[in-house]
């Protein structure tokens, strides 16, 4: 049996990127109330730069396991991911052992962290992957949208593949939502359906947060 990565580990990696984050960019977080304090939770965050993973983490209420792509996974950062609590996807194939631990965290009452566009884009939401609406349905955890603003406008002078240092990061959390009609159904069909509605209401989040951060 597969066994999910402990919350202890991610608790560790909040406690390295909060000064990290801070310290480094200047987030400003809004919404971070809404975040349920306890029980499993799914947070769905648009994906328009490396950083936006790592910024969640570190300005999240609660301790975060991203499903992060398998290739990142590359040298001493394998052992340090997996120590801090992230699960490692192979998105070429139904990775069992990911699907596994993802549902092994939300079944031990943690945070799932998911970029449902799969690949980092134009961070809007446009193309949703089914995964998010299969860990949501089949756990009954509710999604909380997380908008990252602010990530990509412009390429430090410094370090060209990070935001400019102590630029201002936006990161907005929304009001949690169940992805399920009720009935329980997992079928492609239910599924095809929940990602309509996930799409829909992360959507609806986005733009309230760009009204709300003028971004």
């Amino acid at each position: 049996m597969t066994e999910a990565p402990s919350e202890r580990g991610a608790e560790v990696g909040r406690r390295i990127g909060v000064p990290l984050m801070y310290g480094l960019w200047k987030p400003r977080v809004l919404g971070a109330w809404k975040v349920p304090a306890t029980g499993p939770a799914i947070f769905a965050v648009n994906h328009s730069h490396n950083i936006d993973g790592p910024m969640v983490m570190g300005v999240a209420p609660r301790p975060t396991h991203f499903l992060i792509k398998k290739e990142a996974f590359i040298g001493p950062l394998d052992p340090f991911l997996t120590g801090i609590g992230q699960l490692k996807v192979d998105r070429t194939s139904a990775d069992r052992t990911a699907v596994t631990q993802a549902l092994g965290v939300l079944e031990n009452g943690g945070v799932l962290g998911i970029f449902p566009e799969g690949t980092r884009g134009e961070g809007d939401f446009a193309s949703l992957r089914a995964g998010l609406a299969y860990f949501a349905v089949r756990s009954g955890a509710p999604i909380v949208p997380v908008a990252v603003l602010g990530s990509a406008e412009r390429r430090g002078r410094l370090i060209k593949a990070l935001p400019p240092l102590r630029s201002r990061i936006d990161v907005v959390f929304g009001d949690p939502f169940e992805a399920g009609d009720g009935s329980g159904r997992r079928t492609r069909k239910a599924l095809d359906e929940a990602t309509v509605r996930i799409q829909e209401r992360l959507g609806e989040h986005l733009e309230n947060a760009r009204r709300l951060t003028g971004r």
